[in-house]
Order: structure tokens, then C-alpha cells, then sequence
């Protein structure tokens, strides 16, 4: 048994519906979460957490997708934020320590990176960020996709001190949820993962003070270990989200052919050879996608160093986890005929949310430049 229980997971599953139809956030499945300590299961024990390695975490947050995926989606950005802080821990360097004590009293953290129309994610950002001399600095952007929205408690972000203009630095601090600084826009409204509540943020002299700023980096690629483990992190955390969408979707797809009945053979559809064709394919691809993430997983939680190939090799797992859960739903919904055409019916739901794996970084683009660039070396000069 992992760290949810069937009951937990059971009576956030019932209330998944209810959510995604009222476009609300996930208060109860929050409080269920934080009452069961799920908050600080990845915090070590030395910091007052349960001591779950990434890989458990895998296992975890599929489960918890598999309930109820925007819930398991949204609570993944808190998670990722505790395991930077545990990769960093690891390297010698405390400066990020307050987020696993805070994590451990039951802080919420949230990420504020994603802004509109900018593509270089970690690297690059639209967001001011203006130093102070007590070493403190603010912020002055918008981020979009901020999931916890109406929760969170902390927020991690970054933006870009200009002071110097011949050497900007990205900024990288955690605000508290100050309303003279930070203003939530109610402007959630998608097709699927409701219940995150991304929604947009507005930075407007959010302030970071000196103690919780835990970076200052060039703009551009970085070897920075912090760098690397919110890429590593949300990457892993993210394919096992979607995967744990897909196997409860394979889970509903086998129950409904066992159910229904074939007026023209008299049987149950799983006698069908083309059903069970159809499920065994999406089986297949799903059980591709398991290995991949837990040898990742276990490398990660070792320090292994896989070199240059680690960032592309994770790209990938993301992408082929999402492409493949969105496989996997559409093979499902084909097998259970037009009834998961209803929003009534949770597959109907599951189709929507998986949609949004398309949306998260590393994109189909820039995995293939990724892995291009690794066997072939960059692009010659114009």
C-alpha cells in the first residue's frame, strides 16, 4: 500500500465530478491531502517529513492522478518545489532549506515561472526584478498557469535584474502571498483540468526578502544544481501525472468491455477480437512508459550523472508519457463506445484533462532540438 490509502484516494475520486463541473478548486481533496501529511511526504525526515524518495513520489502522484487529475496536477507543483529544495540540500548548499521546514508546517508552495508568448521557461523571463539594499528584491511581471492559485501560501519565482545592463542576472526568490504585492486573477476557465485553478498571476512589487533569495544566475542555459532539479523534477513528476491518467483510463476501458454486451454475438465486447486488439495496443504503449520513469526516477534519487543527455533524455520522458496517455485515453474512449461522449461519464472527463500534457514544457519542438543538438551539435552560424 503507498502513502494514500484506498479511502483517501476513493474520496477524492468522488468529488473529482463535482469539481470539474463547477470549475472550483479542490478545497476538500487539499485538506484530505494535508491531514494525511502529504504536504511533507517528500520532505526528509531530518526536516520533519516522511522521507519519500522521487520514485515513491512517482508512484504517488500516479495514483493521486489516477482519482483525480487535476488535483494530482496542481499539488505536483508543490511537490516539485520540495524536491529542488532536496536536491540542493544534497549538494551542501542550505539556501534552500526554509522550503522543506516550511513544507513540513504546512506551507503551500506554488511556481510563478510560466509567463505568455515566452519560450525560454527557465532561462529567460519578462518579469522585473528590482533589487533593494538590504538585499531584498521585488517583483514586477505576470505569470500564467500559476497552479494552487487559491491556496498557495509561498510562491517561487524569478525575473530579470537589468541594474546592469551590460550584465543582467535572473533572479530567482520565493514572495509570500501578500495582496500589496501579488493580485490572483479569477480567469480559469479551460477545457479540462478545472480543479488546478491555474490561473493567472500578477506581480506588482511582490517582495522576496534577502534570506529567500536562493539564486542569481546569467540569463541562458545553466549548469546551476538548482537549475537542473526543477527541470529534472517537474519532468519526472509531470510524465507520472499523465501516466497515472492513462492507467485509470486503460482501468475504466477493461471494466466497460467486460460489461457491455454485443446485441449482434450475444457476448460481453472483451470476447470481441478487435477490442481486445485495441486494448492490448494501449497496454502495450503504457507499459513502455512505466521503466522509463522509475529508472529515471532512480538515478535521480542516486546523484547519478548521466551527463549532457540527462536534459534531453528527460524531455523525452515527459513527452513520449503525455503523447502516450493521450493515446491511451483516445484507445479507451473508442472501446467504450458513444457513452464516454457525455460529461457525465469520467472518461468523457479524463480525454480533457490529458489534453493538457500537450501544453507543459519540454514541448514535441524543442525535444527534438534537444536531442538533435546532443547528436549533432548545435545549428552552424547563418
Amino acid at each position: 500500500m503507498g502513502f494514500l490509502c484506498e479511502n483517501t484516494l476513493e474520496s477524492i475520486r468522488n468529488r473529482a465530478a463535482h469539481y470539474d463541473a463547477t470549475n472550483t478548486f479542490f478545497d476538500d481533496d487539499l485538506t484530505e491531502l494535508r491531514d494525511a501529511g502529504y504536504l511533507a511526504a517528500f520532505v526528509p525526515t531530518v526536516f520533519g517529513g516522511s522521507g519519500l524518495s522521487l520514485q515513491d513520489m512517482t508512484h504517488e502522484q500516479m495514483a493521486l492522478a489516477g482519482a483525480a487529475p487535476a488535483t494530482a496536477l496542481a499539488i505536483n507543483m508543490h511537490h516539485v518545489w520540495v524536491g529542488v529544495a532536496r536536491a540542493v540540500h544534497r549538494t551542501g548548499d542550505s539556501s534552500m532549506d526554509f522550503v522543506l521546514e516550511e513544507a513540513a508546517h504546512g506551507e503551500l508552495f506554488a511556481f510563478g515561472v510560466s509567463e505568455a508568448g515566452n519560450d525560454l521557461v527557465l532561462f529567460g523571463s519578462n518579469t522585473q526584478a528590482i533589487p533593494h539594499q538590504d538585499g531584498s528584491y521585488t517583483f514586477h511581471g505576470t505569470k500564467i498557469f500559476t497552479s494552487l492559485s487559491p491556496a498557495w501560501t509561498r510562491l517561487g519565482t524569478f525575473g530579470v535584474d537589468t541594474t546592469d545592463p551590460n550584465n543582467p542576472m535572473n533572479v530567482w526568490g520565493f514572495v509570500d502571498r501578500d495582496p500589496e504585492g501579488v493580485t490572483v486573477a479569477n480567469d480559469w476557465d479551460t477545457l479540462g483540468m478545472r480543479a488546478s485553478h491555474s490561473c493567472t498571476t500578477h506581480l506588482h512589487g511582490a517582495l522576496a526578502p534577502a534570506t529567500r533569495i536562493v539564486r542569481r544566475l546569467p540569463p541562458g542555459p545553466s549548469t546551476d544544481p538548482m537549475i537542473f532539479a526543477i527541470f529534472s523534477t517537474f519532468e519526472i513528476l509531470l510524465a507520472s501525472v499523465y501516466t497515472g491518467v492513462a492507467t485509470r483510463a486503460l482501468d475504466l476501458a477493461i471494466a466497460t468491455a467486460r460489461t457491455r454486451t454485443s446485441k449482434a454475438s450475444g457476448t460481453t465486447y472483451d470476447q470481441d477480437p478487435a477490442i481486445r486488439w485495441r486494448i492490448a495496443d494501449a497496454a502495450i504503449a503504457l507499459d513502455a512508459i512505466h521503466p522509463q520513469i522509475r529508472q529515471a526516477a532512480q538515478d535521480l534519487d542516486a546523484g547519478i550523472d548521466r551527463g549532457p543527455l540527462w536534459y534531453p533524455q528527460l524531455s523525452a520522458i515527459k513527452t513520449r508519457a503525455t503523447e502516450t496517455a493521450l493515446d491511451v485515453v483516445n484507445k479507451a474512449i473508442r472501446v467504450s463506445g458513444g457513452s464516454s461522449y457525455f460529461t457525465r461519464n469520467e472518461l468523457s472527463r479524463l480525454y480533457r484533462d490529458v489534453l493538457a500534457g500537450l501544453f507543459h514544457p519540454s514541448d514535441d519542438e524543442s525535444v527534438h532540438n534537444a536531442w538533435a543538438t546532443a547528436l549533432l551539435g548545435p545549428l552552424s552560424p547563418a
